[in-house]
């Protein structure tokens, strides 16, 4: 079952026209959340990040939509699909609706859909002897700005450099932004470990605010013996690194294990898995 704007139809049923927004012009926004036995990881981080984007795009906010409506509406749909004792990956859509071209006709209001799958993984693990490579994608680059941090349904990038890495045996690729900067990779922020020094693109490079990035950084700045930064990553910096790694909501934190001709530790990802899995039983 499919919830849309607040009404639960078959996902066999249409819920879009050609004249959706989302679709003609990518005018939607979408945020990917994991939620287990009825808990939604993150919830507020999600909220108020999917707000401020529909503000940067300019979106009238319906007045229903507070942080308990929208949760609401989630655990309905999770509940509908027989997923409330269980793991689920939850995608909720906001678009404009339909009208107008470029410009939105004064008809056209915020809808929103929310799809749920199920998933096997409750909390997040890191899978010791698991190889993945990875190689920096260069066909095309992303604009630095706040703009390319929103999660919108603008995502070609990050589908063409996904069968990229598919035909080339990789198992994901690192994006570059046009000053040649390592931004991300393609599904989730980087984060490059050499010693006492931790680095992350800032989100002025064009990388996406990425909720588990935050979870992440506020993990590490609780220890005093790490130097972090949020500052632009050469891609002559990775080859230097001691540890590279990929965080995102679903998977948590993914460790590379190897860049071209170099292989990578991942102790720190291992221990701050252990971190956040203790945040969320706490529920912090």
């Amino acid at each position: 079952m499919v919830n849309f704007n607040g009404n639960l139809v078959s996902s066999q049923d249409t819920l879009f026209t050609s004249e959706n927004r989302g679709y003609k012009y990518g005018d939607a926004l979408f945020e990917t959340l994991k939620v287990v036995n009825g808990k939604i990881f993150f919830w507020e981080d999600h909220y108020f990040r999917l707000m401020a984007s529909m503000r940067i795009m300019r979106m009238d906010i319906p007045m229903s939509f507070t942080m308990e409506f929208l949760e609401n509406e989630i655990l309905k749909t999770i509940k509908a699909n027989d997923l409330l004792s269980s793991s689920a990956r939850v995608r909720l859509n906001i678009d404009r609706g339909e009208g107008g071209k470029y410009l939105p006709s004064e008809n056209s209001k915020v809808t929103y859909s929310i799809i749920t799958e199920g998933f096997d993984e409750p909390f997040y693990t890191v899978k010791e002897g698991q190889t993945y490579e990875v190689d920096l994608y260069k066909d095309f680059f992303i604009a630095p700005g706040l703009l390319s941090g929103l999660k919108s349904n603008n995502k070609a990038i990050q589908v063409i450099g996904s069968i990229y890495a598919k035909e080339n045996d990789l198992n994901n690729c690192l994006v570059l932004n046009t000053n040649k900067s390592v931004i991300e990779a393609l599904n989730g922020n980087l984060f490059l470990v050499k010693g006492d020094k931790i680095k992350t693109p800032p989100l002025e490079d064009g990388c996406l605010k990425g909720v588990m990035r935050k979870q992440v950084l506020e993990v590490l700045s609780k220890d005093v013996n790490l130097y972090i930064e949020e500052v632009s990553i050469s891609p002559f910096e990775l080859q230097k690194a001691d540890e590279l790694f990929i965080t995102n909501v679903i998977q948590g934190i993914v460790p590379i294990t190897k860049y071209r001709k170099k292989t990578y530790g991942c102790q720190l990802a291992k221990d701050l898995t252990n971190k956040l899995n203790a945040r969320i039983r706490l529920g912090a």
